[in-house]
């Protein structure tokens, strides 16, 4: 009786033409799904602005309880901002204070990165009002 090596065995599988339609298949409903879901993936990028202009607040709110007046240095407060994506990091914004007195401050988080490749850039405001607004949507 000869032993049945498996180099001799049939196996049931796929042939290279079928995963190609598949491949296509996929590619084409990924295609179609694209277009709706790029807002979905502005909205949720634009979240970080958000987290990032409201810690600023809560930061220059501090330092002006100690010191009776906003500051536009960073350092002074106490922010760390991330490292951008143009750098090598992961923050897909700039976040800057444009202006503080003793009466308030203004900030701003400006995109690095298009998201939606239409050539226009999103930023976000806060004051010490706590108004976030969305100046320029992407």
């Amino acid at each position: 009786m000869r032993k049945m090596n498996i180099i001799d065995k049939k196996f049931k599988a796929l042939t290279l033409t079928e995963l190609l339609v598949v491949m296509v298949i996929i590619g084409v409903l990924v295609l179609l799904a694209l277009p709706r879901l790029m807002p979905q993936v502005t909205k949720a990028k634009t979240q970080e602005a958000k987290l990032q202009l409201n810690h600023l607040y809560t930061l220059e709110k501090t330092y002006f309880m100690e010191y009776s007046n906003y500051t536009n240095n960073l350092t002074k407060i106490g922010y760390e901002p991330e490292t951008l994506k143009s750098d090598g990091g992961a923050a897909n914004y700039r976040i800057e204070v444009i202006n503080a007195s003793q009466s308030g401050f203004f900030a701003r988080a400006t995109s690095e990165v298009d998201f939606d490749a239409d050539g226009v850039y999103n930023v976000w405001e806060i004051n010490e009002a706590k108004q976030l607004i969305e100046v320029t949507p992407d």
